[in-house]
């Protein structure tokens, strides 16, 4: 199962940190995505990563403020926020996808659909 965790309250501007905890069966040939959902919207892509952490992709909105990590060691990926943006509200789920255990294919990771695996979301609100 996956768990997301680190959500909270900040201002525009600052940071925040999300983690998401991998355990129960073996994700290591499962790549690892982010998604987030606000409220009245569709779930979108964040940013997505290999274990080995090679090849790693983005969505527009986030990139340049977004890290995604992983740490196979302690089966945990993160996602470090910076210069958060109150559009940036939204309930943040990890999810793990077979297709991308290798290469974080462009083409592909952005889709819900190529996710095995969800975690339950963590909520971060972005205060103006």
């Amino acid at each position: 199962q996956l768990q997301a965790s680190g959500g909270g309250l900040v201002q525009a501007g600052g940071s925040l940190t999300l983690s998401c905890a991998a355990s129960g069966r073996t994700f290591s040939s499962y790549g690892l995505g982010w998604f987030r959902q606000a409220p009245g919207k569709e779930r979108e892509f964040v940013a997505a990563t290999t274990w080995s952490g090679d090849t790693s992709y983005y969505a527009d909105s986030v990139k340049g403020r977004f890290t995604i990590s992983s740490d196979s060691a302690d089966n945990m990926v993160y996602l470090q926020m910076h210069s958060l943006k109150p559009e940036d509200t939204a309930v943040y789920y990890c999810a793990a996808a077979r297709t991308i255990g290798d290469y974080v294919d462009p083409r592909g990771c952005t889709s819900i659909e190529e996710y095995d695996y969800w975690g339950q979301g963590t909520q971060v609100t972005v205060s103006s």
